[in-house]
């Protein structure tokens, strides 16, 4: 019988974190369970089945058989750091219970570190939950797609398509499931067909906006439906397919994600838009499980 993981239950609360991770030790262990299944195994250089021992003040398992170390955390993003591993679980446990992200200056307040090792913990959780994400499944089903634009000017000027300095990015979202959203260089039609051949199950149901660029997901054997907002219409339903064709999903995950760079992170560069987009599409696809989201974190390191 599988044991549950205590971390993938609902309430995992911060009191409940400090309970199971109270030192560096205990997260130790925790890595040890994830990465190989718990401290009996068998070992890489005998071969054989046997239980491994800590060693005292250090980061380092022991074979009881023939004294071969493991290292848990080499080839991690935990590798030599010197910041106290129950400050990088405290890190990631912050990422899976926000809406709105962790800049780097609330991560320094938390944790008690510099600004600089606040920054770089952060960064590195984003990639964690890109790879933390296994985007190898395409998404199926009922897909919306919509581009949206994000930074550039905050006041005057133009808004929205052509405004100066923004970066334009695509989300992905199967109807109450996952979601994924990438860095695209224009909104031309080349563009956004390769995105979704990229990332769509082919005969999948799609949903656009009516951008002129879209109708070419028809001819590559999608069943497409575009609502037109310019007319003020966000939803309707076609009969032939039995599909209600909208863009609510991922509209929301963008209102979400621009309020977020506006309060918690004021502006991101577009060199690391890629990094933020993949840990809020991270949240996203795992709605309702958020407390599990800090296993599958451990997981990916």
């Amino acid at each position: 019988m599988t044991t549950k993981s205590p971390s993938a239950s609902p309430e995992f609360s911060v009191r409940e974190f400090f309970q199971r991770f109270p030192d560096d030790d205990a997260c130790l262990a925790h890595i040890m369970q994830v990465r190989f299944g718990g401290t009996r195994f068998e070992c890489a250089s005998c071969g054989k089945e046997s239980t491994h021992h800590k060693l005292a003040a250090r980061r380092t398992f022991v074979c009881a058989n023939c004294g071969h170390h493991v290292n848990p955390t080499a080839n991690t993003i935990l590798h030599d750091t010197r910041t106290p591993l129950v400050s990088w679980f405290y890190a990631m446990y912050l990422f899976c219970t926000t809406r709105h992200g962790v800049s780097g200056k609330e991560l320094q307040r938390q944790l008690g570190v510099t600004y600089k090792t606040a920054y770089r913990i952060g960064q590195q959780i984003r990639v964690l939950t890109s790879k933390a994400q296994g985007f190898d499944a395409l998404l199926a089903g009922h897909v919306e797609l919509d581009e949206a634009y994000v930074g550039g000017r905050r006041s005057g000027g133009k808004r929205g398509r052509g405004a100066p300095g923004k970066t334009i990015v695509m989300g992905l979202a199967e109807r109450d499931g996952r979601m994924k959203a990438v860095v695209i260089p224009d909104v031309k039609k080349d563009t956004l067909r390769n995105v979704v051949l990229d990332n769509v199950e082919p005969g999948s149901v799609v949903s656009t906006d009516e951008l002129v660029s879209y109708n070419l997901l028809a001819g590559d054997g999608f069943t497409h439906g575009a609502v037109k907002h310019g007319k003020k219409e966000y939803a309707h339903y076609d009969h032939r397919s039995g599909e209600t064709f909208h863009v609510n999903t991922v509209e929301g995950f963008w209102r979400l994600f621009k309020a977020s760079v506006r309060s918690t992170h004021v502006q991101i560069s577009a060199k690391h838009m890629q990094r933020y987009l993949d840990e809020f599409t991270f949240r996203a696809s795992n709605r309702g499980r958020v407390n599990g989201m800090f296993d599958l974190l451990v997981g990916a390191l």
